[in-house]
Formats: C-alpha cells, structure tokens, sequence
C-alpha cells in the first residue's frame, strides 16, 4: 500500500531534520576572535573564543584536565562559538591544583564574569549571564561537578552542565575531594540539564586516563534528570584536544585510531546541541542525535538519557 499525503510529510520532515542537525557538527556561521586576558584583574588568565558578530549570547566556562592548558581546546572553543556562544577557558596552576585543587580559583573566575567578561569581548557583543553554562574536561569534570553541587559558592547561578570525560580520582578507594560519587544512584541534586560525554578507550591501557568506578559511567548514574549521555566509542581520553597539542601531554593516553577532527566535531556538535536544547529551547538538534546516533561524525554507543521528572532509565 502507498503511504499517505501525511506520512510522507512526516517521513520528509524528518529527513530535513536529520539532514539540517548535521550542521552542528560543522563549524557555524560565525566568524570568531580568541582574546587571551593575563591582567591582574582577572583572578586567574583567560582565554576567551567569543563570536566577532555583534549580538547578545549565551556563556559556557570551561575547565581544563589536570595538567593541561587551556589553549589546547581552542579549537574545540571555536567550533562551539561559532554557533552562537561565548566561551571561557580559565587556566589553573598546576601546583595551585595539588595542593588547593581548582574548585575555588573556578568560582572566582564565575565571580569575575558579570564585570570583567563584557570589558574584553569585541565591541558589539555582550554575555547573556542569566544563561551560563558549565562544563569540565577530566579532572575539570570533577571541579565542574563539584562546583555545581554548591562546594564553592558563586554569585551566578549555572544554567547547564557539561562533564566531558570526567575523572574523579585513580579509582574508588581513591577519590579526588570532595567525594562527590556517592553509592547512591542518582545522587546529584542540581536543578539543570546534565550533559556527560565519555570515550571508549579512555578506561584502556595499564595506566588508564579515565578508569573504572571513577569515570563517566558514574557521573551519569550520579545524575538526576534531564540527563544525556554519550559515549564516543572508538576514542580516548585527549583525542578532543587540538591537533598540535604536545605529545608531551598526551603520550601516556590511549588514543582512537579515528580521525580527531571527527572526535572533536563530535564533541563540538553534541554540546551545541544541549546548549541550544538547555539555554536556548531548541532541542531538535539534540532529539535527532538521540533518535539516529549514526548522524554524528564518529560512533557513539551507548547513548542514553533520563528525561525530566523521569527517574527510570532510558535507553535508546
């Protein structure tokens, strides 16, 4: 039997969807500038990949992994602000980090934001505060997470956040502080969207970046809901960062076998996705990942998440 006049709208709408999400694995329409602020002002340097266009948009901070520096995400800042976004990479000393930890220098920098962030964007362009996203790569995942549960106080509040890869310690008997993975599911008590992304070889290797009972997997049966979650299969734990970061850095990771370019558009394309779903209502682009994985540039298994008000599992 040939479909009906309605189904093959509903069929074609859906291809257009389908078709159109894949733009936010591609970088966007914007043209963007990286403004790096080292001035005493700041409570920690700055780096800071904002759209050029005049406009008003949303903000997302972003914390570095243990170790790292900021300036190996600039691509991956780049990807996400050129769809709309500005975007704040803190750095943190590293010594600072053994003996204090980041969660404090994190929150100064939040604090710095209403005052210091529209001084230094280009002329035109302001910061949407009351819509601030958080986000955390490695250990930064666990100081995001740390400083979303309230174990700093800031002066925004945070409208979204985002755990790539996260770490909470070398395993579970060995958990950075504050202890926030608990023994009980769903554990995390924030009022905001929840995005976890995780890699598929980040728990690989004798020395794993990303083990077991500390990982991803326990951020997001930490979470509540709404909650997303995306694991790129055939990745490790640094294979987001910038092509010319050191190997220096990078050496004791296990890396994909995949091209990092689509790593990092992978990446790049899901946070655009929930941010524009968290911050802006738009979640076509983020229903469409969740119903076809298959449209993102690099594979994505498992993919699940727990909608609002929903404390069961959904797994698709």
């Amino acid at each position: 039997m040939a479909p009906s006049a309605a189904e093959m709208t509903k069929n074609s709408s859906a291809e257009v969807l389908e078709e159109a999400v894949t733009l936010v694995f591609q970088p966007g329409t914007l043209a963007v500038e990286a403004i790096q602020v080292n001035d005493k002002a700041v409570p920690s340097p700055v780096l800071i990949v904002a759209p050029k266009d005049a406009g008003t948009y949303p903000v997302a901070m972003l914390l570095h992994g243990f170790s790292l520096q900021n300036q190996f995400y600039k691509q991956l800042l780049g990807h996400v602000a050129s769809h709309g976004f500005i975007m704040v990479a803190p750095q943190f000393h590293l010594g600072d980090t053994l003996t204090k930890g980041d969660i404090a220098p994190a929150a100064k920098v939040a604090d710095w934001l209403p005052e210091g962030l529209p001084s230094v964007l280009p002329k035109g362009v302001e910061p949407e505060l009351s819509k601030l996203a958080l986000a955390g790569h490695s250990r930064g995942g666990h100081t995001a997470f740390s400083l979303a549960l309230g174990h700093a106080q800031t002066k925004l509040n945070f409208s979204a956040l985002i755990g790539l890869d996260p770490v909470a310690g070398t395993g579970k008997s060995f958990q950075l502080q504050p202890k926030i993975l608990t023994n009980e599911p769903s554990s995390f008590d924030m009022a905001m969207p929840v995005l976890v992304i995780g890699t598929g070889l980040g728990e690989c290797g004798l020395l794993p970046s990303a083990p077991r009972g500390v990982n991803h997997a326990d951020f997001y049966r930490k979470c509540g809901s709404p909650c997303y979650y995306f694991v790129t299969r055939d990745y490790g734990h640094l294979d987001m960062l910038d092509d010319d970061t050191p190997k220096f850095f990078t050496y004791l990771c296990k890396d994909g076998d995949g091209s990092k370019d689509r790593m990092r558009r992978c990446v790049a394309g899901i946070i655009v996705a929930f941010l524009n779903a968290a911050l802006g209502n738009k979640d076509g682009d983020l229903e469409v990942i969740l119903r076809d994985p298959a449209v993102a540039p690099a594979m994505l298994d498992p993919v699940e998440h727990r909608l609002a008000h929903a404390r069961t599992l959904s797994k698709l």
